[in-house]
């Protein structure tokens, strides 16, 4: 039985390595189709394919303009060049997120997508990361004091993280859906991060 749905937004151009442990692991858990993992759906500005930065074409589920909070457990944003090349293209991505983190309903951005939450306002009041402090000065937001030099950050019902940083950014989503136990999770993260190959046993353990 799904625990929920996730969605994943489709900015023109994603990065396609950045979200990749985050919904293969919510989708399957630690085994492929685990009972309780849950449900991943795209989400598109349009319902035309959209291309990402390895060049994979995908077809959204459904259309940006159909989605509520409520139909949701997490809203997660992928980086993009198109995030700073055209911030307006995307701004109804984060004004959806602002929706999300209105009703409860947590929000993860990676790379490119915390410039377009930096935009909407969405980090003035919010611990953050993201690529680097001055790419999201540029966005002229108020949230300098709150930036942190960290892989990722969580700060209430916010997940941000740097380019670089795809497993730490799955590791605090996992966190905060309580996806895995806190062994489990930690145990997930030194394989993934470190390639730690006593980790592997826990793991083993855990999806037996």
């Amino acid at each position: 039985m799904s625990k929920g749905t996730v969605h994943l937004a489709l900015p023109d151009g994603l990065a396609d390595w950045e979200t990749g442990h985050t919904t293969a692991h919510l989708r399957n858990g630690l085994a492929h189709r685990r009972p309780g993992s849950f449900e991943v759906r795209t989400v598109g500005l349009t319902q035309d394919p959209v291309t990402t930065m390895g060049g994979s074409r995908i077809l959204p589920d459904t259309v940006l303009a159909d989605l509520a909070p409520a139909d949701s457990v997490l809203l997660i944003l992928p980086g993009s060049s198109s995030w700073d090349e055209d911030p307006e293209l995307n701004a109804p991505f984060t004004r959806t997120a602002r929706a999300f983190l209105d009703a409860g309903v947590p929000v993860a951005g990676i790379c490119g997508a915390t410039a377009g939450l930096a935009r909407e306002g969405l980090l003035d009041d919010r611990e953050h990361t993201g690529a680097a402090a001055e790419h999201l000065a540029a966005t002229g937001y108020r949230g300098g004091d709150h930036y942190r030099e960290a892989d990722a950050v969580t700060d209430g019902d916010l997940i941000t993280a740097g380019p670089t940083e795809p497993v730490a950014f799955a590791r605090e989503v996992f966190a905060r859906l309580d996806v895995f136990e806190p062994e489990v999770l930690d145990a997930w993260y030194r394989l993934f991060r470190h390639s730690d190959a006593s980790a592997f046993e826990v793991l083993a353990k855990a999806s037996a």
